[in-house]
């Protein structure tokens, strides 16, 4: 299925859903000046076309015993992907798995306990046939959270405040 780029309708929803994410149908309907079916119909556009990521992007690792983030760059033998994809997802610290250009195949976000848990994670990665070589860089501090609310831009109203 073709996912369809965001109107004016849905940056007004989705603004909405970032200001107040347990917002109902109709309290979105009322914010936005939408009809009640139009909003009901997005919301479910949305899920259907992948247009909001799942919840799980909401819980912090953190508050589940995992306060280490790594990201561990790899080097890997590219017809063993697919295999190596399915190892990697069969390890329950791994938090996402990203293919890239440049000087590593893949980039992996991962959670440990600790320093200890840290090198058990990072070893059965390692371990993983196919895998030529990892590099595991630790997530001291995070500078900027993960975002798009900045994508939406303005509402009409915002614009024309800012203007005047």
């Amino acid at each position: 299925m073709v996912q369809q780029s965001a109107d004016a309708a849905d940056r007004a929803i989705l603004r909405t859903l970032v200001a107040d994410p347990t917002a109902t149908g109709v309290e979105i309907s009322e914010r936005t000046g939408l009809a009640r079916n139009t909003v009901r119909t997005r919301l479910n556009r949305y899920e259907t076309e992948s247009g909001l990521l799942s919840f799980e992007h909401r819980i912090a690792p953190g508050f589940l015993g995992y306060p280490l983030r790594a990201f561990v760059t790899t080097t890997v033998i590219q017809r063993e992907l697919d295999s190596v994809a399915s190892a990697l997802a069969s390890i329950p610290e791994v938090l996402e798995v990203s293919g890239v250009a440049g000087g590593a195949d893949l980039i992996i976000l991962i959670v440990a306990r600790d320093t200890e848990d840290l090198y058990r994670v990072a070893g059965a990665i390692l371990d993983i046939p196919g895998i030529v070589r990892t590099e595991t860089g630790l997530v001291m501090r995070e500078l900027v959270p993960y975002r798009a609310a900045q994508l939406l831009g303005e509402d009409e109203p915002a614009r024309r405040r800012r203007a005047g």
